[in-house]
């Protein structure tokens, strides 16, 4: 397990400053190279992380007792990208503020600049300090064995990370009034509905009908941490699926009014 985690420390940096060169060496600004390069990072990883799910999830008959090689293979794997994503991300926040001319030109990295990031997206910092310090231990030293397949569904979430870091992306190089980014969000508000929130209700009936229990009557079969732990989870979810609503709201009636106004004027 060693090697899983070295090999994920040395992979996701390694991928993100490689990003970053080649796109600078094409003359795209730090700031877009940045930003561009943990998205491309993070759609690798999350496409690792879905693909590592769907493999556990399809061999794990028993969904207490059966068990796969790739859980706390990935686990060790996937833990630097956590730490290595918290780092990236105040890149992004550090770029995208000093060419907004928040912070000025000349001026380095700070505590203040540290300080303004961690107010900004303490959500997503608290996510990844939590896989970290919460979901990881729990997963490799708690769990005693069992529950190797809900492991696996929870891998699976990360299958609409690729579509958001798309949608960024094309935001990122003035392309937020095309039909591939339309296309790119009607999936990605599916796919993070669906693996991110409905994973969840899916998860409780697969245990109900591997002991047959009713839907409604597992979580009173379930310890109540296991029902507290979801329901952490669970909550971020449904705040970021509600923000992606009022986003893609936004753009709908922002490419409506442009719409509008692009329609000739009649007497």
């Amino acid at each position: 397990m060693l090697k899983a985690l070295l090999c994920g420390a040395a992979v996701f940096p390694g991928l993100f400053c490689s990003f970053r060169t080649i796109l600078k060496l094409r003359q795209w600004s730090e700031k877009d190279a940045v930003v561009i390069s943990e998205r491309l990072v993070s759609s690798i990883h999350a496409t690792l992380a879905t693909a590592a799910g769907i493999t556990v999830v399809a061999s794990c008959r028993d969904v207490m007792t059966d068990s796969h090689w790739l859980v706390n293979w990935f686990i060790f794997f996937g833990a630097p990208y956590m730490a290595y994503d918290i780092f990236a991300m105040y890149l992004c926040h550090y770029h995208t503020q000093r060419v907004r001319g928040v912070s000025p030109a000349g001026s380095g990295h700070s505590l203040q600049s540290v300080r303004a990031f961690l107010i900004k997206d303490w959500m997503l910092v608290l996510h990844h300090a939590a896989l970290l310090v919460v979901f990881m231990p729990v997963a490799l030293f708690l769990r005693r064995g069992l529950g190797d397949f809900f492991i696996g569904c929870m891998f699976t979430t990360e299958f609409s990370t690729p579509f958001l870091c798309i949608g960024q992306i094309l935001i990122q190089l003035g392309l937020d009034n095309t039909k591939l980014l339309k296309v790119n969000g009607i999936i990605l508000l599916l796919s993070f509905f669906t693996c991110r929130i409905l994973l969840f209700p899916f998860m409780y009936w697969m245990y109900g009908r591997q002991f047959g229990i009713p839907l409604h009557r597992v979580p009173f079969h379930l310890p109540l941490q296991c029902n507290l732990g979801n329901l952490a989870i669970l909550s971020p979810q449904i705040y970021w699926f509600i923000l992606l609503l009022r986003k893609a709201n936004r753009l709908y009636l922002r490419q409506r009014r442009r719409g509008d106004e692009d329609k000739p004027k009649t007497k």
